[in-house]
């Protein structure tokens, strides 16, 4: 099968197209013929220097996926040839989703919403999966609560679309260029970081402090952030925060950090929000898997205004 291959780790001239083994699923696993993956943040990252994640050049990365099953193993029980799926493989020591074709456990598998195309499922599964565990799953989201979410792209993004579909309101930072789109997905107040103060806006416009915080920017804005927030309110992170927290324990604040475990719970969640029409992919563009280089790029370089989508063609 082909595939975009690192050769090494390094800048996006690492890539090369290959012909590669043809995986074939384990006992548990399925065989999926990948027709769209997508590129996030932390896909650039393992290209620029993926040890940690247990990636040894040369490789196949990537770690959106939606296609279609094309053999299942001995001991799979919720799928069968034909199926259209959609997940995020697992990143550790795995083969990703730049290739014809992917094997994953059927475990963290699941079925694609019928509504939409393979390209606008490649969009969901990692980004949209890590809202729903930090706005549902850790962050307890309830209705009628006030929710911060800090960085309103990829993950962000959807993130202000399930937590509106919960019934929360929603304030959100943005940049310049996704303002009104945030306000569209669903937040009652969109702030341009840019040009304003999101602690000013939240402290001046909104009556009741906010019940949670979930943060996809870093450094310094979780902890810029408690004063806001309600005695023993939540604060969800993907990222190492940083920075000085002063008296915030005194409101017994819950401070939760989430990177996401692989599991098909969260994306039947999506699945449903999608098929209620109340979330939808955010996509920025769409290119063949063959100017990956060129995807890694836009994503690096940031400014859009959603997700990179990958186009893989079939044999």
């Amino acid at each position: 099968m082909e595939a975009m291959v690192i050769a090494d780790f390094g800048g996006t001239d690492v890539f090369e197209r290959r012909d590669v083994e043809k995986p074939s699923p384990g006992p548990t696993e399925v065989l999926v013929r990948v027709h769209a993956s997508s590129v996030n943040p932390v896909d650039y990252k393992i290209r620029q220097a993926g040890s940690w994640a247990g990636i040894s050049p040369p490789a196949v990365i990537g770690y959106d996926v939606s296609g279609v099953v094309e053999a299942v193993g001995d001991e799979v029980t919720d799928f069968e040839a034909g199926d259209e799926v959609f997940y995020t493989p697992e990143i550790f020591g795995e083969q990703g989703s730049y290739a014809e074709y992917h094997v994953a456990d059927e475990s963290i598998v699941a079925r694609k919403p019928a509504t939409l195309s393979h390209e606008e499922a490649a969009a969901l599964p990692l980004a949209a999966a890590t809202a729903w565990e930090a706005i549902v799953e850790r962050g307890d989201v309830e209705a009628g609560e006030t929710v911060l979410v800090h960085g309103a792209g990829g993950v962000g993004a959807h993130a202000v679309q399930i937590a509106a579909a919960s019934g929360a309101q929603v304030v959100a930072t943005a940049s310049p260029e996704t303002v009104d789109q945030t306000e569209a997905l669903g937040a009652t107040r969109a702030v341009d970081y840019e040009s304003e103060d999101f602690v000013d806006v939240v402290e001046s416009e909104f009556d009741e402090p906010v019940d949670l915080v979930f943060d996809t920017v870093g450094g310094t804005t979780l902890a810029e952030s408690t004063g806001l927030v309600r005695p023993h309110g939540r604060l969800v992170t993907i990222l190492e925060p940083e920075g000085a927290w002063g008296s915030a324990y005194q409101k017994s604040l819950d401070v939760r950090m989430l990177f996401l475990e692989r599991d098909r719970r969260p994306l039947v969640g999506l699945r449903r929000l999608v098929e209620r029409g109340q979330l939808e992919p955010v996509v920025d563009s769409v290119l063949p898997l063959d100017e990956v280089a060129d995807a890694h790029e836009m994503v690096e370089e940031g400014g859009l205004t959603g997700k990179v989508v990958l186009d893989v063609p079939g044999e």
